[in-house]
């Protein structure tokens, strides 16, 4: 069976972005942090997302040449989408305006990575969150890794689906923004499995519920 893991950047005073969504605050890391996160990511045999999240993602990755991006296109995915596999579509059009895009900026058609065409063939869970959680769950190998955004990742913690919170706090504080623990029904205790800090000021926290 596997674990599911989510992993999300946050800020010290617990947002996941701006009031709309803003995060360049999150790309502010330095090289050691970003390597916990490519080492993270690595780590997984599914990557699950929102739909708009996966939306983003789509458009962007495909094409990316960041240290992130092996592991973000040739892992598999799931989407999670009410409008079922037709949701797909959408995702090849966005990866075809990708290249368009980038021909018309530099006159060169944008290089697909290795492991592109996965976005494409991304599991569109459409049922029940917490069923089609479990499902996923029950597979073996290397534990599933969320994404979000905001909304769902807030809809896996209130419902108690993950196993391991992994959060790399940023050394800023928003004052505002979209925050992930504000529907849990009562109190929820944490452990603390790992702390490692890194030089731009970022931390990476571990915790497992309580």
């Amino acid at each position: 069976m596997r674990e599911l893991i989510l992993k999300m950047s946050i800020s010290i005073d617990g947002f996941v972005g701006g009031p709309d969504g803003e995060i360049k605050w999150v790309f502010d890391s330095d090289q050691e942090a970003t390597n916990w996160i490519v080492e993270t990511v690595w780590n997984a045999s599914l990557h699950i997302m929102g739909s708009r999240t996966f939306h983003d993602m789509a458009a962007y990755w495909p094409t990316s040449t960041e240290v992130i991006a092996p592991p973000m296109n040739q892992i598999p995915k799931a989407v999670f989408s009410r409008q079922g596999p037709a949701f797909l579509g959408a995702v090849n059009t966005t990866v075809a305006l990708t290249d368009a895009r980038a021909n018309s900026r530099t006159g060169q058609a944008a290089e697909l990575q290795p492991g592109a065409e996965s976005w494409a063939q991304a599991y569109v869970a459409s049922g029940d969150l917490a069923e089609e959680v479990v499902k996923l769950k029950a597979k073996e190998g290397k534990p599933i890794i969320a994404h979000g955004g905001a909304s769902f990742a807030r809809s896996l913690i209130a419902q108690g689906l993950i196993d391991q919170y992994d959060l790399l706090v940023h050394p800023v504080a928003l004052g505002k923004g979209l925050p992930v623990f504000c529907d849990l029904p009562m109190p929820r205790p944490f452990k603390l499995t790992s702390s490692k800090a890194f030089p731009a000021g970022s931390v990476a926290q571990i915790y497992r519920p309580g």
